[in-house]
């Protein structure tokens, strides 16, 4: 043990496993104490000690885009774009051609002019820092129009007001939560008006008797007051979706294309990239929003950028982009294929002597969006010897971690979010738990 970790470390393990053994005595348990307990106490000890404390672990769960396991999956070519910068130096903000100092972040704009035809774009560490830079930046110390029904709060109870407020914006409230109406806009107008906000419910719908003003009812106005449009469309989306069977959810070029002038949405959500938040639209407001001195506070880094650009230029070709992002390959995923990787599971673990049954579901994509979307999923149904929430522990704390569903009293293992390459570790991890009675 020595010659595998440094003096200090290994003292200081000896240490805690002797105090620890001595407050379990005077609590009255009955230790035997000895060498050998003592020296194995220390390595168990090392070795917590030694492991990682962000690990990867099996999403079992079937929901795509889980807010707690890390959101999106990154596709290959990101990886290997993010290893490539991170492993060298780069010209992340140097500019080949003149040999002078470059901004970094043309390294994403060009992509985002050919798929979303934005005039501009920047982009920060996530998207409610792109909403609270839009808002410092062209708002501060003035009023900010939002209808009471986009008056969002997304994860980590972050609200829209609050985000506002902190900004040093002013917010505006206008309509009701269930109707909203251009003339409730107009009213709020005054010289002291700044932007019009319009929040996409990304994950939330208001249903019934409902009125929701529109983006292409809002340009006009704000073209008539001289006041700008931004929308936040959180999750983000390129590609329409109700083309593959799902409801619309507003792409970003559709907004743009509406005439809305600034945009902002996440990295990591739809779009299937690293954490981030995307600021685009006309030139001069998001040149303007880049000189806020908060944006070197907000920036990201060169492998954030290394991975988004990766991922941007998927989306030149829809196709590609479907097949090879995680996020929208498992959304979109055929049910039958799910079928067949369940049964794949199910056979396997009954080859354990796991008794298993294949039943049809629902999954959710998650992250906040599609908030009306169930997708038909396999899953893969375990009864356990013990209780499932113990059953459930088990396999999270195992060496392997794996995250289910229980539903029923049953395991849920769902196979949308079950990737091919972790089955042979799922069913390990799966068998220690059922027969380990520890």
């Amino acid at each position: 043990m020595s010659s595998q970790y440094p003096h200090n470390v290994l003292s200081e393990a000896v240490k805690r496993t002797i105090d620890s053994l001595r407050e379990k005595i005077k609590e009255g348990e009955n230790i035997e104490i000895n060498e050998e307990k003592i020296l194995e106490e220390v390595k168990n000890l090392l070795k917590i000690q030694n492991k990682f404390s962000l690990n990867p672990l099996i999403n079992a769960t079937g929901v795509v885009i889980h807010t707690n396991l890390g959101r999106s999956l990154l596709p290959q070519e990101a990886i290997e774009q993010v290893v490539k910068i991170a492993s060298h130096y780069s010209n992340l903000e140097y500019d080949l051609e003149s040999g002078e100092r470059g901004k970094r972040y043309v390294h994403i704009i060009d992509a985002l002019k050919r798929i979303v035809k934005a005039e501009s774009a920047i982009v920060v560490n996530n998207n409610a820092g792109a909403v609270f830079l839009c808002l410092n930046t062209l708002a501060k110390g003035r009023e900010v129009v939002v209808s009471r029904g986009e008056l969002v709060e997304i994860g980590g109870s972050f609200r829209i007001p609050d985000v506002m407020k902190n900004s040093g914006a002013f917010l505006r409230e206008v309509g009701t939560t269930n109707k909203t109406h251009l003339h409730d806009y107009e009213r709020a107008i005054n010289e002291n008006t700044a932007l019009i906000l319009k929040v996409h419910q990304s994950n939330f719908r208001i249903i019934g008797f409902t009125k929701e003003t529109n983006i292409e009812e809002l340009v006009p106005l704000g073209k008539k007051y001289g006041i700008p449009i931004m929308v936040d469309l959180g999750s983000g989306c390129f590609i329409d979706l109700k083309k593959y069977g799902l409801i619309h959810e507003p792409t970003v070029q559709e907004v743009l294309l509406k005439g809305a002038d600034v945009v902002t949405f996440s990295g990591d959500k739809l779009l299937g990239g690293a954490q981030a938040g995307f600021i685009v639209g006309r030139a001069e407001l998001v040149e303007k929003i880049s000189k806020n001195p908060l944006m070197r506070a907000l920036r990201v880094d060169k492998m954030t950028l290394a991975a988004l650009e990766a991922t941007l230029r998927l989306y030149i070709d829809e196709k590609k982009a479907i097949m090879k992002i995680p996020t929208l390959r498992m959304i979109l995923e055929n049910p039958a294929h799910i079928k067949k990787r369940a049964n794949k599971i199910s056979r396997l673990l009954r080859k354990e002597g796991i008794p298993t049954k294949v039943k049809e579901d629902i999954s959710m994509p998650g992250g906040g969006s599609l908030p009306e979307v169930g997708v038909k999923t396999f899953v893969v149904t375990i009864n356990p010897k013990i209780v499932p929430q113990e059953f459930a522990k088990k396999l999270r704390l195992g060496e392997q971690p794996v995250i289910v569903r229980i539903k029923d009293d049953l395991i849920v293992l769902d196979a949308r979010t079950i990737q091919e390459d972790e089955i042979p570790f799922l069913i390990k991890a799966l068998k220690k738990a059922y027969y380990d009675d520890n």
